[in-house]
């Protein structure tokens, strides 16, 4: 009778082993850096390349765990109920129900997955062999199961699942940097290009364009000397060229075809016709995505485009460099003006132009301001007071205290901006002692 009852406790016991195995195997797999795995793999570690081909069939994985699971739980709870029943009588079920729950709990689920969870890419190809064998032996139930899962799974929209899947990819990579900004691992610089580059998907051409009202031009048919001299006092390489309105843009020209064309003329300034070295205008659609025209820019060789909206009015003009930008931040060179346009005070205030873009006052200051309705922070005074506001008037929206500088007929040109310390204040409020201009 005792060799029956060690032999009872010693299969129970490598039963509770092997749950804890399908327990940690499961959590080490689940949580393994899949990137870690890939990079291993590429410098040729073997038990990286097998817990990859365990992860590219996720199915076969997950059930032969559940089920080898579930196998060793139940049989160690039966083989406890027997030897415990045939020990003190019907109420050893109890004394066996509470003790192997309590062992299952802390030796089989919580202990090897704490260790898994610490340890996952170790656990992972430590693991993956066995787990592999495993897979193997329970492949014709797991198949089965599968094949169950799959019909239960197409009476599910698949294709909303597909969509929320690669949306969650995007938010799971912008969530580790995050965490690992606030951890001090990424520097927050490096988090802000990291996070320019999910962002790109976002964005449309309009958002980070140079508007129609801040853009250089030039008339085509100015005297020659007119165009050298604006091109030699401009601030950019490339200037749009139109005829009769500003709207009507019929080229672009490169200072270095300038300088081509005007070194093959002997340096004679009347003899240069600016629209034999112009190139065609490129105009893109204003609802153009920043990642599609970034690739447009490359696949075409170009550097810069026109905006245009559905009716083929010209918007503004997007460059490489702008988006480039909303990657690194801001780009200067020694010939860009030095004056900023986000001016921090001593009194925990900033001083704004209207024209900043609220993408880049968030970047740069660290908050948080909504750029859905609006692109530019007077365009989001605008649009939250509904109306054009006068000099001296204060508004309060999303925590911060807006004060109106300037303006200059219909458009905002300077803001004081404060963020409140309290931000209990909705959207569209305005403080009672605003004034009025």
């Amino acid at each position: 009778m005792s060799f029956e009852i060690i032999a009872i406790v010693l299969a129970i016991v490598a039963l509770l082993v092997l749950s804890a195995f399908f327990n940690g195997s499961e959590t080490a797999l689940t949580a393994v850096s899949r990137a870690r795995m890939h990079t291993l793999e590429q410098e040729g570690n073997k038990r990286a390349a097998l817990v990859n081909q365990l992860l590219a069939s996720p199915e076969k994985m997950i059930g032969a765990v559940l089920l080898g699971n579930t196998l060793v739980d139940v049989l160690a709870s039966a083989l406890a109920a027997t030897l415990a029943t045939s020990l003190v009588g019907d109420v050893g079920l109890v004394y066996a129900s509470v003790i192997m729950t309590i062992l299952i709990v802390i030796f089989s689920a919580v202990l090897p997955k704490t260790y898994a969870l610490a340890f996952s890419d170790r656990s992972a190809m430590l693991v993956s062999p066995l787990m592999r064998i495993v897979i193997l032996v329970l492949t014709p139930v797991t198949a089965a199961i599968q094949i169950v899962v799959r019909q239960i799974l197409k009476m599910t929209p698949t294709r909303r699942d597909d969509a929320a899947n690669i949306l969650a990819a995007h938010e799971e990579i912008r969530g580790a940097i995050e965490l690992q900004t606030k951890d001090g691992a990424v520097a927050r610089h490096d988090a802000e290009m990291l996070g320019g580059v999910l962002d790109l998907r976002d964005l449309q051409v309009i958002d980070i364009m140079v508007h129609r009202t801040k853009m250089e031009m030039i008339d085509a048919d100015a005297a020659p000397q007119t165009i050298v001299d604006e091109m030699l006092r401009g601030h950019y390489t490339r200037l749009p060229l139109y005829r009769e309105e500003p709207d009507n843009i019929v080229g672009v020209l490169h200072t270095k075809d300038l300088l081509v064309a005007l070194s093959k003329s002997g340096w004679d300034v009347a003899k240069l016709d600016v629209m034999s070295i112009a190139t065609m205008p490129w105009f893109v659609p204003d609802t153009t995505s920043v990642k599609d025209q970034l690739n447009a820019f490359l696949k075409r060789k170009a550097q810069m485009a026109l905006v245009v909206d559905e009716y083929g009015e010209v918007q503004g003009l997007v460059t490489l460099e702008d988006i480039l930008e909303e990657i690194v931040g801001q780009i200067s060179d020694e010939h860009d003006s030095q004056e900023t346009a986000i001016r921090p005070q001593t009194d925990g205030t900033v001083n704004v132009d209207g024209t900043v873009p609220i993408r880049d006052l968030n970047r740069h200051m660290n908050w948080d301001l909504p750029d859905e309705e609006a692109t530019t922070i007077a365009g989001l005074v605008i649009h939250e007071a509904q109306t054009i506001p006068e000099p001296g008037q204060v508004f309060t929206f999303y925590g911060y205290r807006f004060e109106i500088l300037r303006r200059s007929r219909n458009k905002i040109t300077a803001l004081r901006i404060k963020p409140l310390k309290t931000t209990g204040v909705s959207a569209g409020d305005f403080d009672d002692d605003a004034a009025s201009g």
